[in-house]
């Protein structure tokens, strides 16, 4: 069991440095440090209770995130209630809420969870699913 928390704690430190990574990029608008992803990565965006996801690959999602992380330069992307959970000690789990805020205005508002997988010594997104929040 102390092999799993001493993975938690580098799991958590690691994803703290991607929040800031994910900061750095609200200013800068380079994405860069963002794209951890596996290969076979892909996001699903949920619309509504009917409707079925919306689902992109790795290259579509990279350009998705540059594109919408220009069109925001200066917004806040916040992380809350997160909680990180491991599946083993080669995958995790993590849930927020993710806020866009702009000008103290609140631009949208996401319930997130990421599927991570440790690959190559390194941490990276294996899938993500989002879905507003009204």
């Amino acid at each position: 069991m102390l092999n799993m928390d001493n993975q938690v704690i580098e799991f958590t430190q690691m994803h703290d440095e991607f929040i800031l990574d994910w900061n750095e990029a609200m200013i800068s608008g380079d994405t860069t440090a963002l794209e951890r992803m596996t290969e076979d990565y892909y996001v699903a965006f949920f619309k509504g209770l009917n409707e079925k996801p919306s689902i992109y690959n790795r290259e579509e999602a990279v350009s998705g995130m540059k594109h919408s992380v220009k069109q925001l330069i200066g917004a806040e992307k916040r992380f809350e209630n997160r909680v990180i959970r491991l599946r083993d000690n080669e995958n995790a789990v993590v849930f927020y809420e993710q806020l866009i805020v702009k000008d103290e205005k609140l631009l949208t508002r996401l319930f997130t969870i990421e599927n991570w997988q440790l690959t190559d010594g390194g941490w990276q997104l294996v899938r993500e699913a989002e879905e507003p929040i009204n």
